[in-house]
Order: C-alpha cells, then structure tokens, then sequence
C-alpha cells in the first residue's frame, strides 16, 4: 500500500505507524545515494521552512539547514532571541502567523507541549528537532545507521546505557518497539523510563515481536547486544546535576569492559552527541572521560559519526515525506 504522509507532523517517535517508518528509512537511503551521486534535488523547490530553537544545536541545524537547501527549499533559523515564543507573545499565535508565510516549521526546545501547540495552531507540518520528552529525528538517523551496517533491523538487540528516561532514552525504546528490535536499558532504576511509556512500548513490542528489558546490571544489559548507546548524563539545562550524575552512573560508563560483554565481535557504539570522551571538551576538562571512555569512542566499533550524518539523510526524508 502506497505510504502517504503529506501534511503530517512528527512529534514523537511513537505516532508512526511501522509501514511509515520503513518507508521513511527507505526515503531517507534514496536521496542519501542521490546526494552522494551528486544530484542535486528539487522536491522542497519554492518551499520555506522556519527553523525554532530555543535550544542550541550543531547536528539539528546543520542537518535541516543543509537537507532544505539540497531539495531546494528555504530554511529560515529563528533563535531564542529571534522571536517571542511564549513571552511576548502565545505559541499559538506564534503558531498561527508562521502558518501563514511558512510551509513547514522545525522546533527544537524544552517543552513537549510547545511543539504539539505548534503543531495544532499553524496548519503545517512540524517536525519535533527536541525537546524534554522526545527526540525522533534522531532515533530515525539511529536506525538507519543500524541498517546500513548490519543490513538489517529486526531482530537486532539496542541497549541504552545511562539516563534511560531522557528523551533518547524514551524515543529509542518506542522506535526500537516498532521495528522488531529488543531493546534494553541499563540504568539505576530512579533513572528508567515512566511507566506509562514502558507499558506503551511493550504494547506495540507485542505485535512486532520486539522485547523491552529495564536492568540495573551493565554486563547484563548488555549481554547480546549489537549495539550499545549512551548520552551525556546531564542533558541541556541539568549541568547543576552533573556532579551527582557522575557519581550515580560512573558504573554504566561504555568501556571496552562493556564492549565485551557483550559477546558480539561486531557490536557497534552510538551517540547522539556531543559526547564528552576526553578532556578536550568543556564539561570534562577536570574529569576526563564520562559516559564513554575515549578508547571506545574512537574505536572500530564507533559509528558516532556516520550517524551524526544520518541525521541529514533522516531529516530530509521527514520533510519531503510531508511538505505538500
């Protein structure tokens, strides 16, 4: 059955359907070999798209940017001091007058309700770039990593090591549950997904013969695994945390330890970056390495940045997928 997303929003990884998401990853393979053929495409021609960040990204940015320009659309950035979402003005008037000059409009920021409100008021499609809850265009550019390397996705075993209710953690297990893949998290309990969305994942694990496993034992979360992934321990706006965080997750560090528990010579390590793996970066300078060790991050078994890509191939397909 022919797929059509025309005029739809994603929010959360949770609202597609299996069929959507294959076709998605399908789309997103198509014009990454167009792309690396150099053909230059034209399915955004004379569009414009409006580009929300209250917060601040490189991988987001860039990818939407350059995934507008490459199908010939208009990306327009609009930072935090650029507009007056939710200060001077409602979301959903802001909503409303971008729904007016735009034809599709990104947001990335804090609340979950900002970009549902978007969303319900402008009449376009709008893409979830992050928020607190949920981050699906980059759980789309993790899966398609794990099909290009392994050829396939169903079946495979994902493991979140880390903070398991943030919003990767949260996305990656829904997306996980509608692919067919099982998906573990290694956590301390305090830091496992709601309920409401664990009950929700299993719901959909059921009909695609995915499992979900929440576990407080490292080598044991990742026992089996093809792909073990982490982030940061304090995600944007919870640096005050840091100092506990380390303390807390220190044991749930990818290191070549964990990658050999495993008991897989081809597991891959994901990330969605930044990833503070040695004290070059800000946040580390006086700790060095935190959720991974620098000899796992520049390892063979790193796939960081052709997922870091894959966020631009991904990115692209959504819009073109919805974007009358």
């Amino acid at each position: 059955m022919p797929i059509n997303m025309k005029g739809k929003s994603l929010l959360t990884i949770g609202q597609l359907t299996v069929q959507e998401m294959e076709y998605l990853l399908d789309l997103a393979d198509a014009l990454k070999n167009k792309k690396k053929a150099g053909i230059n495409g034209n399915m955004l021609e004379g569009k414009n798209i409006a580009l929300l960040f209250e917060k601040p990204s490189t991988r987001t940015r860039c990818a939407f940017t350059v995934a507008c320009v490459d199908e010939g659309a208009h990306p327009e950035y609009l930072g935090k001091d650029d507009i007056q979402l939710g200060k001077k003005e409602t979301v959903a008037d802001t909503a409303r007058v971008l729904g007016r000059m735009f034809d599709g409009i990104e947001f990335r920021g804090f609340k979950q309700q900002t970009v549902e409100d978007l969303a319900k008021f402008s009449g376009l499609p709008v893409w979830n770039g992050l928020t607190d809850y949920a981050h699906p265009t980059q759980v789309l550019a993790d899966l398609l990593t794990c099909r290009e390397h392994f050829g396939y996705i169903k079946g495979l075993k994902l493991t979140y090591m880390g903070d398991a209710r943030n919003n990767v953690g949260n996305s990656l297990m829904m997306g996980c549950a509608l692919m067919g893949m099982h998906f573990s998290a290694g956590a301390p309990s305090g830091l496992w997904p709601q309920e409401s969305v664990v009950g929700q994942a299993k719901k959909i694990a059921v009909e695609t013969g995915a499992t979900i496993e929440l576990c407080e034992d490292p080598a044991q979360a990742v026992k089996g695994a093809d792909a073990i992934y982490t982030d940061v321990w304090a995600s944007m706006g919870e640096e005050s945390k840091m100092k506990d965080r380390i303390e807390l997750l220190s044991p749930y560090q990818v290191n070549m330890d964990l990658i050999r528990d495993t008991g897989k010579e081809d597991v891959i390590f994901l990330h969605c970056l930044p990833a503070f793996h040695n004290r070059d970066t800000v946040m580390s300078k006086d700790i060095g390495e935190m959720e991974v060790t620098d000899e796992v991050f520049e390892s063979k078994y790193s796939k960081v940045f052709d997922e870091a890509e894959n966020r631009m191939h991904t990115i692209k397909a959504i819009m073109v997928a919805t974007v009358s």
